[in-house]
């Protein structure tokens, strides 16, 4: 799958000189990212609530409706797992091997996502260890997952793969569309899958990319197309349509009524 992706992707810039004004853009993306990441999952949030957890005023230990609060939660795990994200995001814009530094780092980048839901008990500790114990399906799609057992094998392959290849643009194609095809974790594949992306994409100095709650049936059909058909063009030439826009300086998602 190298050649199309490598014929098809724009060059990368190069990591940023100015890593503090990488990670402010970075930042400053955090609300649009987060609801697009996660309506894409099918929660139902806002920019007022995705605000209201970032800020702090969200408390599943003194407020019921919070803890019952299923799409609270979610919210709030994805605050928690951005932070740990920007934390390797600044080992990689630093110098360091980027899929080195995601298979290090993306335990606790899940462990953040979920921790909000062991806090109110909905899930225990022991969820959070390791990859998946059992089958996973993924809905309206005919790809299945390979076998639990064969995650544990597979997954230091893949990160194996991932900190050898040299060519930017495939760490972030492939580093995205392999994690999601292999589906580690019971849940969170694909915000996850889309961290991991985003921290290939800062390895190349291309900017935080968005994939848009409206682009969401081409982009669950590009990655159905890899999966299942074996095409990384359509996935490939999804993500690079993004990158560009992005390179230029064009919005590719907004959140509405978003506070400015």
């Amino acid at each position: 799958m190298r050649g199309a992706i490598v014929d098809r992707f724009p060059a990368p810039p190069g990591r940023p000189n100015d890593l503090n004004a990488y990670m402010q853009r970075v930042q400053e993306s955090y609300v649009t990212d987060a609801y697009h990441s996660l309506s894409i999952e099918g929660y139902r949030v806002s920019p007022e609530l995705i605000e209201r957890v970032r800020g702090g005023a969200w408390n599943p230990d003194l407020d019921e409706k919070d803890r019952e609060q299923h799409d609270a939660l979610a919210a709030r795990g994805y605050w928690q797992a951005f932070q740990a994200v920007q934390r390797s995001l600044r080992k990689v814009l630093r110098g360091g091997n980027p899929g080195t530094v995601a298979d290090e780092d993306h335990g606790a980048w899940y462990r953040e996502m979920f921790s909000p839901s062991v806090a109110t008990g909905l899930l225990r500790p022991a969820d959070l260890a390791g990859y998946r114990d059992g089958q996973v399906y993924i809905r309206h799609s005919m790809h299945v997952p390979m076998r639990r057992e064969a995650v544990v094998d597979a997954m230091p392959v893949f990160f194996e793969l991932l900190a050898q290849e040299t060519e930017p643009s495939v760490r972030v194609v492939l580093g995205h569309f392999v994690f999601v095809y292999i589906h580690p974790y019971m849940d969170g594949n694909g915000r996850i899958g889309r961290f991991l992306m985003n921290v290939m994409l800062a390895a190349g100095g291309y900017p935080w990319t968005v994939v848009p709650l409206q682009r969401r049936d081409r982009y669950v059909a590009a990655l159905e197309q890899a999966s299942v058909g074996q095409n990384i063009a359509p996935f490939t030439d999804f993500l690079a349509q993004l990158v560009k826009e992005g390179l230029r300086g064009r919005p590719v998602a907004s959140v509405p009524n978003a506070r400015k």
